[in-house]
């Protein structure tokens, strides 16, 4: 597991490092300093609960690439005879509207849908099997990022009391969190509980790659997410980089922040998100408290 690249941060913040597997090594990273917590047992308007995609939000997967060089390889071997495929025609943005956030059957389907590829339906079993072999072939040689910002600012939610949730359609999600190892310092200002060794480790619950029914954009997986965190919808914020979560979101009565890491806000605001970032440093943590979802102001920046 690499770490992405990351901006200078304002000295409130202390020091964390999250290291490659458990070699270790690692680069620091920022965490927002501690506050006081939400206290769940007082009614309030505010958000407590905040739920998160991984891939393109927590985490920069090599889901993209997998289904493109499956794709590529596919077309040049067993369905040669099929299309006209051309490799350069599977770009981001084909990738982000098409087939992000989906389940991977569904996702299968709508890329071979998207490309024309005959026999959508029944191809897309085999190419879902070879996309999810590359995958596991990137993961074994830690080809992902960990994204400091989102590492900063989940952290940051924990600290203060939020209820955190990881809501992802990927079966492959909870070996990514599993794999981005956090310093033995990173815990919760609540205290007195272990301290924190992973990033999976962070969050109240977990519906990661669960067998339901329907997959984004129907809102179930977020809806079970608020249930195991015990909350109302309307004390949720979600966190995702695609549009169908977006919809999914809105469609479960929560909140919705897009994170536009691939220049796609007019797609992600399309999609109904309330606040669309390029990182979550821009999102403002205290109105959450009382329910609103900003952007920081410069000027208030320590």
């Amino acid at each position: 597991m690499r770490l992405a690249s990351e901006p200078a941060a304002p000295a409130l913040f202390t020091h964390l490092t999250f290291g490659h597997g458990h070699t270790g090594s690692g680069r620091k990273v920022m965490a927002y300093a501690p506050q006081p917590a939400v206290d769940h047992d007082r009614p309030m308007k505010g958000f407590r609960g905040i739920i998160f995609d991984v891939d393109g939000v927590l985490v920069a997967s090599p889901h993209e690439r997998a289904w493109r060089e499956s794709m590529r390889d596919l077309m040049a071997t067993k369905w040669r005879a099929v299309g006209s495929y051309r490799p350069e025609q599977f770009t981001t943005a084909v990738y982000q509207e098409y087939i992000a956030g989906k389940p991977r059957l569904s996702g299968a389907r709508a890329a071979l849908e998207y490309f024309h590829v005959p026999d959508a339906e029944r191809r897309s079993l085999e190419y879902a099997e070879q996309k999810q072999r590359r995958l596991e072939e990137l993961i074994e040689v830690g080809e992902f990022v960990a994204f400091p910002d989102a590492l900063r600012f989940a952290l940051a939610l924990r600290e203060r009391g939020f209820r955190l949730g990881a809501a992802s359609s990927s079966k492959n999600a909870n070996l990514f969190l599993a794999r981005i190892q956090l310093d033995a310092s990173a815990q919760a200002a609540r205290a007195a509980e272990r301290p924190f060794e992973r990033l999976f480790d962070i969050f109240d619950a977990n519906v990661c790659g669960h067998d339901l029914p329907h997959g984004k954009p129907h809102p179930m997986i977020f809806s079970l997410a608020a249930e195991e965190l015990e909350l109302p919808p309307e004390a949720c914020v979600v966190v995702e980089d695609a549009a169908v979560g977006i919809e999914a979101a809105k469609s479960a009565g929560m909140a919705a922040l897009g994170v536009a890491r691939l220049g796609d806000e007019a797609l992600l605001t399309a999609a109904g998100a309330d606040l669309v970032v390029t990182t979550l440093d821009e999102v403002a943590l205290e109105p959450l408290f009382n329910g609103r979802l900003t952007r920081s102001s410069a000027d208030s920046l320590p």
